[in-house]
């Protein structure tokens, strides 16, 4: 493991190509079969975290045969993925943190461009890139936060202050988050994102997102297992529960309970006709949706 101090830089005074300014952090869960399409980036980069969230596939020992400067962090078992995050964001020493998820692929020039608009733009405490699938098609991954606005769709053809980006990646300007803090971990899974970038919408820090880098996101690649359908359950579950949470959090219990209340109708309607129309994956998702709905309890 490594141990030493990595260098503290001025973030005002960043050029492009000063990769010693950033830690990139990962988390992975199932996800051997996607570290070869991060090796382009992670083997050029001083500082490297995994936070493997309990991978039973070899991951952790994956990583660290082709990544010899990371730090592997070896929970044992499935923590979630703001909290894993949580875990490797207490370890950075760098002004910087880039989150990065396993089925993401972005090239050293790209995050290089984020820390020379980060040097640039010291008010920014965020800044993403454009998500982009695998055919090159932009993927709606940031608008203003829900609860204020409907998203429009990505037409951003520069450097743009928004109040929402995905969390799949994402540049921590690692000051700016003293007061506001990193993710809520009552969020196992999904809607993390929402609620950090609206905590920091709302303590008027800046969220930029630059069009003009771009990461390709082979979106729900990131786990593969034994069990497909399992997994597919857990995120219906995972999806629903924290749907009504950020509802609880933002709006209200009463209108938590009352959206808990329209979604296992319409889930409960759709599952026979989900049957009907087979496909094991969706089948297996909607129950879990309607398990998570079921179960769900309001906090506090």
């Amino acid at each position: 493991m490594r141990t030493e101090t990595p260098p503290t830089l001025d973030p005002a005074r960043l050029a492009g190509g000063v990769l010693d300014a950033v830690t990139v952090i990962v988390v992975t869960r199932e996800s051997a079969h996607c570290l070869a399409g991060l090796h382009s980036l992670l083997s050029q980069c001083p500082n490297v975290i995994v936070s493997d969230n309990g991978s039973a596939d070899g991951t952790a020992a994956s990583a660290r045969r082709l990544w010899p400067q990371a730090i592997v962090l070896e929970h044992g078992r499935n923590l979630g993925f703001g909290a894993a995050n949580n875990r490797a964001l207490a370890r950075v020493q760098t002004p910087f943190a880039f989150l990065l998820n396993p089925d993401c692929v972005m090239e050293r020039a790209g995050l290089e461009r984020l820390l020379t608009l980060a040097g640039e733009m010291p008010q920014a405490a965020l800044i993403a890139p454009q998500l982009v699938g695998p055919s090159g098609r932009p993927e709606i991954n940031y608008r203003w936060p829900q609860t204020y606005w409907a998203p429009r769709g990505p037409a951003a053809t520069g450097p743009v202050c928004v109040g929402f980006v995905c969390g799949a990646a994402m540049l921590f300007r690692m000051a700016s988050f003293r007061e506001v803090g990193f993710f809520d971990e009552q969020f196992f899974l999904y809607y993390e994102d929402d609620d950090l970038c609206l905590r920091l919408f709302e303590a008027r820090q800046n969220i930029v997102l630059e069009p003009s880098v771009q990461a390709v996101h082979h979106s729900r690649g990131s786990v593969r297992g034994a069990s497909p359908w399992r997994h597919e359950f857990a995120r219906g579950f995972h999806h629903a529960q924290s749907k009504l949470l950020f509802a609880q959090k933002y709006r209200s219990r009463e209108e938590a309970h009352r959206l808990r209340r329209w979604l296992l109708l319409l889930t409960t309607l759709g599952l026979p006709l989900r049957a009907i129309v087979f496909s094991p994956k969706l089948l297996a998702r909607m129950a879990g949706r309607w398990q998570g709905l079921l179960s769900w309890r309001a906090r506090g």
